[in-house]
C-alpha cells in the first residue's frame, strides 16, 4: 500500500508541474512574421471611456459585450502648435495592436481633434503596407505617399509621429522604415536620416518643454487622475492645475520631475478632485518664468471630471 501510494504521489506531482509549465507559456501575439514580443501599451492597456467629444466612427466606443475584452486605449502622436502632443483613441482588442496604432495615426486628427488644435504632417493617402516587431526595433512599411512633399520639418515631424506612436509599447525601443517595400536610409527630398533606426531621443527638439501622455484631450476621468509624461524645466519644477470649465478650481499644487534644467526626465502624478456629477473640466500645466514670473510652457487639456 505505502509503495502505490508513493506511486501515485509521483504520478500526481508530474502532472502538477507539467500543468504549471503549460500555464506559464505565453502565447506570442504576431504583427506580422517574425514579431518575437508582443506589443503592449505602456502604461496602457487601459479600459476605454469614451471622449466627452464623439470623435468619428473610427475612433468610436465599441458597445459593451457579455465577453471579457474590453476596448483599449492607445495613443496617437499628432503636432500642436509644431511640437509633439499625444491623443488617446479607442481600438477593439487585438493582437495587432501596432497595427490598429499606425491605422490610426495615418488617418489623422478627426474633426473635434482638429478643433482642439492638433494637426499631423503625414501626407493623406500614406498607406501602411506591413509591420513587424523583433528584438525592439519595429520595422514599418510605408506606401511612398509617406515621402511626398514637404520641407525638412514636415519631413522631420511625420517620421517622429510615426516613431513616438510605437515606441509606446514596451517592446519596441526604436523604429526602421521602409518605402514600398525597400529599406530606406533617409526619408523625402531632405534626407531626414532613419538609418540606424531613430527611437524617440532623436526628436527632443519637436517635443514641449511640457510634455502630457496621459489623460488624452476629452477623456472622462475618474479620481484621482493620474497625469503621466516628461518634462524639461527649470530645476525639474512645474505647476498642475485642474478646475472646472466655469473656473472652480478643484486642485493646484507644484509638481517635479525626475530631472529638468537641460535633461529630460519623467513624471507620474495623482491628482484627486471631488465633483458630485460630471462636468467638463481643464488640465493645466505650467512652469513660472525665472525672468518675470509669467506662466509659459502652457498645456491645456481638456477633459470630462466624472464622480
Amino acid at each position: 500500500m505505502r509503495r502505490r501510494a508513493f506511486v501515485l504521489w509521483i504520478a500526481t506531482s508530474v502532472a502538477g508541474l507539467a500543468a504549471c509549465r503549460d500555464e506559464a507559456t505565453p502565447t506570442p501575439l504576431a504583427e506580422s512574421s517574425p514579431v518575437t514580443t508582443p506589443p503592449e501599451p505602456s502604461p496602457l492597456p487601459t479600459p476605454a471611456v469614451a471622449p466627452t467629444a464623439t470623435p468619428g466612427a473610427a475612433a468610436a466606443t465599441p458597445a459593451p459585450t457579455a465577453t471579457p475584452e474590453r476596448a483599449m486605449l492607445v495613443s496617437l502622436y499628432f503636432l500642436r502648435d509644431e511640437k509633439l502632443a499625444a491623443v488617446r483613441r479607442p481600438i477593439a482588442p487585438t493582437p495587432r495592436v501596432g497595427t490598429a496604432a499606425l491605422t490610426e495615426l495615418l488617418a489623422g486628427p478627426t474633426d473635434q481633434e482638429a478643433n482642439w488644435g492638433f494637426t499631423t504632417e503625414i501626407p493623406g493617402g500614406t498607406q501602411l503596407r506591413d509591420l513587424a516587431i523583433a528584438d525592439g526595433v519595429a520595422t514599418v512599411d510605408l506606401s511612398s505617399d509617406f515621402a511626398r512633399g514637404g520641407g525638412s520639418f514636415s519631413m522631420r515631424a511625420r517620421v517622429a509621429q510615426v516613431v513616438f506612436t510605437l515606441t509606446q509599447f514596451s517592446s519596441v525601443q526604436a523604429v526602421r522604415f521602409l518605402i514600398d517595400g525597400r529599406p530606406v536610409s533617409a526619408i523625402g527630398g531632405e534626407g531626414v536620416v532613419v538609418d540606424p533606426p531613430p527611437g524617440r531621443a532623436a526628436f527632443e527638439d519637436l517635443l514641449p518643454l511640457i510634455f502630457v501622455e496621459t489623460p488624452g484631450p476629452g477623456e472622462t476621468v475618474t479620481s484621482p487622475l493620474r497625469v503621466t509624461g516628461t518634462a524639461n524645466t527649470f530645476e525639474a519644477t512645474f505647476m498642475v492645475r485642474l478646475s472646472t470649465v466655469d473656473g472652480a478650481v478643484l486642485y493646484e499644487r507644484s509638481a517635479m520631475a525626475t530631472s529638468g534644467s537641460g535633461t529630460r526626465g519623467a513624471f507620474d502624478l495623482m491628482v484627486p478632485f471631488e465633483v458630485s456629477q460630471p462636468v467638463d473640466g481643464t488640465l493645466r500645466l505650467w512652469e513660472y518664468s525665472a525672468r518675470d514670473g509669467s506662466e509659459v510652457n502652457v498645456v491645456e487639456i481638456p477633459v470630462r471630471l466624472a464622480p
